[in-house]
């Protein structure tokens, strides 16, 4: 366990000190901004919450106030879309401005959804088989969090809570079929409203033809690709990039990773993602050893929102997934996600350090309690 974590924490302390580093090199090509001088604040925000959640007392706290996380995710994502409460920009409603701060409540809402359900899957252990307290009342919560976040509109987050929730409930032992059908249902009303959307599907169209569309609507997914291929296995050289010079836009938030691949090269890409790698069976191992269900499927859904996160990231700069707009875990400037994620990584630490090294059974289909009988999966 102690090597679990030291390994997730050096990972985390490394990608955090990238960020800082890339963020910088970005500056140089937008001088007017200061986001490499905000991101250490951010962060350092996001190391003291780290600390705290990891030495303050056992996690298991949590358990108690789950309904109070899920009536302040709910209410905080409905007074986000209220006009006049919710602010707008680039035509979406996302942000709580206090002067200068701006503060996204579906971060938030990330974490609170796997506080939720990881509490409901413990506490409905034994009920999860069958529809009513394995399905709709848990998917009833979790839809309620996705609908409100895909009405910002905020598709990319909405879709990614909605397959850690599906993730963490599989793993609490609901059944596969109204699961898959609910996802498969998901995805059919969301190709629906694509058609009738002409900015999400420019965005579909430029990712299946990125070279008809490099010109127009797939020029910020072209020059991130060009970024990235023009860096070679040792990069450029770092601040010697030339992409960020107003040919990537939004290069020092969901694009940052075509930074890294120019000025860094393949091997300083390859070493972001093994770094997440690394990250994601860290956590997974915490999650083995926790000492109840709770814990495990709380560990289980931070780490799957770190890397799922992380993964579309990658896959939307390199082309291999269209444009959803999230940023990538620890470097990415944006102070509501680094402080978020950072505090889900002390929650993840004080899973470990109350953990067992003892084998828990965690497999598909079931997770189980301390001496109790287990349902069949």
């Amino acid at each position: 366990m102690k090597i679990a974590t030291l390994i997730l924490l050096t990972c985390v302390a490394g990608l955090l000190a990238t960020g800082f580093v890339m963020l910088f090199s970005a500056s140089t090509g937008e001088t007017k901004l200061n986001y490499w001088l905000m991101q250490p604040v951010w962060g350092a925000l996001g190391i003291v919450g780290l600390w705290t959640l990891a030495w303050a007392g056992d996690y298991t706290w949590l358990k108690k106030v789950w309904w109070l996380v899920l009536a302040a995710t709910l209410v905080l994502l409905i007074l986000v879309l209220v006009p006049g409460i919710g602010k707008v920009a680039n035509g979406a409603r996302r942000w709580f401005a206090f002067g200068g701060l701006r503060v996204q409540p579906t971060e938030l809402a990330k974490m609170g959804v796997i506080i939720v359900l990881a509490w409901y899957g413990e506490r409905h252990a034994r009920s999860m088989r069958s529809l009513l307290w394995g399905w709709l009342v848990p998917g009833s919560m979790l839809g309620a969090v996705v609908v409100l976040v895909f009405l910002e509109p905020d598709w990319g987050t909405a879709a990614l809570i909605g397959a850690v929730g599906v993730i963490l409930l599989y793993l609490a032992g609901a059944r596969i079929v109204p699961l898959t059908l609910s996802v498969i249902g998901a995805a059919s009303a969301m190709a629906v409203l694509l058609a009738h959307d002409p900015v999400r599907l420019k965005r579909w169209l430029a990712f299946l033809h990125l070279e008809r569309y490099r010109d127009t609507f797939g020029f910020q997914t072209y020059q991130s690709v060009t970024a990235i291929g023009s860096g070679g296995w040792l990069g450029k050289g770092l601040c010697d990039g030339r992409q960020k010079f107003g040919f990537v836009p939004e290069l020092h938030t969901d694009f940052i990773f075509s930074l890294i691949g120019e000025e860094l090269g393949h091997v300083g890409a390859m070493a972001v993602l093994l770094a997440f790698l690394a990250i994601l069976f860290s956590g997974l191992h915490i999650a083995r050893h926790a000492r109840d269900a709770f814990g495990r499927l709380l560990a289980s859904g931070i780490t799957f929102l770190i890397a799922m996160q992380a993964a579309i990231n990658i896959g939307v700069v390199t082309s291999a997934l269209p444009n959803k707009g999230l940023g990538l875990p620890f470097i990415s400037y944006g102070g509501s996600n680094l402080v978020i994620l950072l505090a889900g990584v002390g929650l993840l630490w004080n899973v470990a350090r109350h953990g067992t090294q003892t084998d828990n059974v965690f497999r598909a289909g079931v997770v189980a309690l301390p001496n109790a009988e287990l349902e069949p999966a």
